[in-house]
């Protein structure tokens, strides 16, 4: 930790040195190999930073509870130390819900938004029980449960390969780190954000996603001034993993304008 309570997170830093800079976030119990399918593509557009979480992957794991504030801040604290004045960003899920506190906190850091299968208030009790089950039993405890809400039953029945990848990477995730984000996106409320948000903002929803209801994603698109939503069909909560093709030409073609135009809204 920090003097100002910030973590120094693990990232990785790819593309040409001259482009725009996009941020991706990723979910809780994954790292920044979640975006390996998106990776070329983006890093052909974009100088790309991809992150772990405080807790995840190669990032430090400060003891629990977490609060989404501390999230959004060591992403701050990461693109300061990178001297990125401006960045777009991308988050899925928890990596969402740290671009939204990003986005309303430093309005003028953030170029444009992506905000996939992500809510801006869930149900507390769900995640309180998850925290408390995961620092008693591990985050295998839990691992079977997560990856039917990550991937559609056709998809798990196709692929068992690449639900194998997403398992290891979960039931690799720190059990400190993976409950104190629980506990962040328990305690999380951040509906009274929204409005404050200025950049430019593309909502994705995975159409069979049983973590994110499509009430919660149309509450984003409602409530951020401008901001759309496209739903990807047969993806669960893992849509960028699922549908790789259609999610990345989905951010590209919102990303793409917002570049030529040097990530201006």
């Amino acid at each position: 930790m920090t003097m100002n309570g910030t973590v120094a997170l693990h990232h990785v830093l790819e593309g040409p040195d001259d482009a725009p800079v996009l941020v991706v976030a990723n979910s809780l119990g994954t790292t920044l190999h979640m975006w390996d399918e998106q990776a070329p593509a983006l890093s052909a557009h974009f100088r790309l930073l991809r992150y772990d979480h405080r807790g995840h992957g190669g990032s430090p794991v400060p003891p629990g509870p977490y609060k989404i504030d501390d999230l959004g801040r060591d992403v701050l604290a990461l693109v300061d130390r990178l001297e990125l004045e401006r960045v777009f960003f991308c988050g899925l899920s928890i990596g969402g819900m740290a671009g939204m506190w990003l986005a309303s906190e430093a309005p003028e850091r953030v170029g444009r938004l992506v905000l996939c299968c992500t809510s801006a208030r869930v149900a507390p009790d769900v995640y309180d029980s998850r925290a408390r089950t995961v620092r008693e039993h591990g985050v295998g405890a839990v691992a079977d449960a997560v990856l039917e809400r990550w991937f559609t039953p056709a998809f798990r029945e196709d692929h068992p390969d690449v639900v194998e990848w997403a398992g290891r990477m979960l039931r690799g995730t720190p059990a400190e780190g993976y409950a104190g984000c629980c506990e962040a996106i328990r305690d999380m409320d951040l509906r009274g954000r929204l409005g404050e948000i200025r950049a430019l903002t593309l909502v994705i929803a995975g159409a069979d996603d049983p973590a994110i209801p499509p009430d919660h994603p149309e509450l984003l698109r409602d409530s951020i001034p401008g901001a759309w939503l496209e739903v990807i069909p047969q993806a669960a909560h893992l849509a960028n993993v699922e549908q790789p093709e259609a999610f990345t030409t989905a951010i590209l073609d919102h990303l793409a304008s917002g570049a030529r135009r040097g990530m201006e809204r």
